[in-house]
């Protein structure tokens, strides 16, 4: 990666790097490290470990503060809400993370830099590179800006068919289904186009690696746009 590009992702953070290094590190995934033969320590992994401890922290103390009456089961499952990799990964899109990733070339050819996996471990590793960087405060505020912010919608994510069909069966008459539109891409990198049809209208569309993954974002797409129209 060159200094250009680890500037640009700086700047969509709001966070510059001491030791640019890091930064680095923390995006590259281990096929980049395989292809060209280097020292496997140079990959993100550690610092994806680091990072997940890190986040665990901190949405623990988010949820602690802002929910004083929840129980401890129900805290549990809060974050594992916010800290599930389809959430990571949605955020990590947000940022456009995947163009800054450095990948192995068969792993680039075969959609790694639009897989769930590798987003929300490359994003748990930025978070383990700001934290060494810039220590926990920097760390807070990063976690803040690129998974906290708007977490009421983005928790969503985490059970978001469920969700939509559990609000839409308050009115029994209403009927939801799931259409796919098209499908793009050869087939190791397949792309999934997918509406979601409440009572013959199409509300929302969602894309994916796979079916499942595409109905979930159109359901996750049709929560919001609800929500919207009852504003």
């Amino acid at each position: 990666m060159n200094t250009k590009k680890a500037e640009e992702y700086e700047k969509k953070i709001g966070y510059t790097f001491k030791d640019k290094e890091l930064l680095i590190t923390a995006l590259t995934h281990s096929s980049y490290i395989n292809e060209l033969r280097l020292n496997k320590y140079n990959c993100n992994e550690r610092l994806e470990f680091l990072g997940d401890a890190v986040l665990e922290l901190v949405s623990s103390g988010y949820i602690f503060r802002k929910y004083p009456e929840m129980t401890e089961g129900d805290m549990s499952k809060l974050r594992a809400s916010y800290v599930c990799e389809p959430t990571l990964a949605l955020c990590a899109r947000e940022y456009d993370l995947g163009d800054y990733l450095l990948l192995g070339k068969g792993e680039d050819m075969n959609g790694g830099r639009f897989r769930d996996s590798i987003l929300s471990d490359a994003l748990e590793a930025t978070i383990g590179a700001v934290y060494l960087d810039g220590g926990f405060e920097e760390a807070k505020k990063y976690i803040d800006k690129v998974l906290l912010n708007d977490i009421e919608n983005k928790k969503l994510f985490y059970d978001s068919k469920t969700i939509l069909q559990e609000m839409i069966q308050s009115d029994e008459s209403n009927e939801l289904s799931y259409e796919l539109i098209k499908e793009e891409g050869p087939d190791h990198m397949k792309e999934f186009h997918v509406a979601a049809i409440l009572n013959g209208e199409r509300i929302s569309v969602g894309i994916g690696s796979n079916k499942k993954k595409a109905e979930q974002e159109a359901a996750y797409r049709a929560l919001l746009n609800l929500k919207n129209r009852n504003c």
